[in-house]
């Protein structure tokens, strides 16, 4: 399995009941195709470096996880479907 560590930033009006549930939903992704999530570090609401839909904030998730590569192409298109992600990026770590 690879290591990849994965940012996302949900929308900011979302309450917390509805951001736990989108965090655990992307989770439990990762558990469903074999992988394993390492760290996840919530750090929360913070300013936008541009715009985005009219938006000047978002929450921010930083998620250190273990996987095979299907499991990145399938994160990738759930949040690209999902209206609660404005951005997201994938990026493989190298191992020590």
């Amino acid at each position: 399995m690879r290591h990849y560590e994965m940012m996302y930033i949900l929308r900011p009006d979302l309450d917390e009941e509805m951001l736990n549930e989108v965090i655990e939903r992307f989770s439990s992704i990762i558990e469903e195709y074999g992988g394993e999530t390492v760290k996840l570090d919530r750090w929360g609401k913070r300013r936008l470096g541009y715009e985005i839909n009219d938006l000047h904030e978002g929450y921010y998730v930083l998620v250190d996880f273990r996987g095979e590569v299907a499991l990145t192409d399938e994160l990738s298109r759930r949040m690209r479907l999902s209206e609660s992600v404005l951005r997201h990026m994938i990026v493989s770590q190298e191992e020590e």
